[in-house]
């Protein structure tokens, strides 16, 4: 009897495994991957097989408002501060404009009883370059299914960005509207306003989340251990959310209350509601001795 042959492996470097993502037409706007990443041959998929673009159905009050309609925007969903749980949302309101990028690819691994086991962990930024940006992770066992599951996490991460001036108010904001500080680990990012044409003053990775928030000119100081990218990215996403929470002389406007969209909408969500039944398959009882 022949012996089962075990799964090959193979060790790709950056520009192969790029290749291998463009191929695979995960994600278009790659740019940069770091590492030097393992991939099993775990089997053949379907050849020929094309993405159907199924029509969205919603699952949560706020998809269905979206999707009727009632609401217009994404600011009205951040006015209320409303958690959004649905990718779609996202791609409904910024889906031509969003632009997303791997910012690393990194095996991680786990000790078990049986050796080691590797996952791969994906880290994706996205961003419509007019003051939205997100940051998402992932780790999976396949390298393509990290990046997809990091890009629907960026999604739903999306934070609104508040832009300034450095000076006069002339023109466009082009800056951030003060110095604001965000902090992972032992990673600490400071933005601070810099004049008209100075540009984006950072290291690769803020320059990148910047770049995609919409922001202009920017100085930066950073410190700790911001060779551990994941932090640094996060640190970097931290600060670029933290300028909406600053209450500055010229938002000190009498608060006009409204009714969320879930008061205004209640009529229309109870016509609308439609009971879906969903069918939980038990796991199957295990032996003990």
């Amino acid at each position: 009897m022949k012996e089962a042959r075990p799964k090959q492996r193979y060790i790709l470097h950056d520009s192969h495994l790029y290749k291998l993502l463009q191929k695979a037409n995960f994600c278009k706007n790659t740019k940069q991957i770091n590492g030097c990443l393992k991939i099993g041959r775990e089997g053949r998929g379907a050849r020929g097989s094309k993405a159907e673009d199924k029509e969205w159905m919603p699952v949560t009050k706020l998809g269905r408002l979206v999707k009727d309609m009632k609401i217009k925007s994404l600011e009205e969903i951040y006015l209320f501060s409303l958690p959004i749980k649905e990718s779609e949302i996202i791609d409904f309101f910024l889906g031509a404009s969003l632009k997303d990028e791997v910012l690393k690819i990194m095996p991680v691994q786990k000790q078990t009883r049986a050796g080691q086991r590797t996952r791969f962990k994906a880290f994706v930024a996205i961003g419509d370059y007019n003051g939205h940006v997100g940051l998402g992770v992932k780790c999976s066992k396949e390298v393509a299914t990290a990046i997809r599951g990091a890009i629907i996490l960026a999604k739903l991460s999306i934070v609104p960005v508040r832009r300034g001036y450095w000076g006069n108010k002339i023109g466009k904001p082009h800056t951030v509207p003060c110095k604001v500080t965000g902090r992972c680990g032992s990673v600490l990012v400071r933005l601070i306003p810099a004049p008209r044409g100075t540009g984006i003053v950072s290291a690769p990775v803020p320059k990148k989340l910047l770049m995609m928030a919409g922001i202009d000119d920017c100085y930066t100081s950073a410190r700790g251990c911001t060779a551990t990218l994941g932090n640094f990215a996060k640190a970097t996403f931290d600060a670029i959310s933290k300028t909406y929470s600053y209450l500055t002389p010229d938002l000190w406007k009498e608060t006009v209350f409204t009714k969320s969209p879930y008061q205004e909408f209640t009529d229309h969500l109870v016509k609308t509601h439609t009971r879906v039944s969903v069918q939980r398959t038990q796991a199957p009882a295990v032996a003990t001795t």
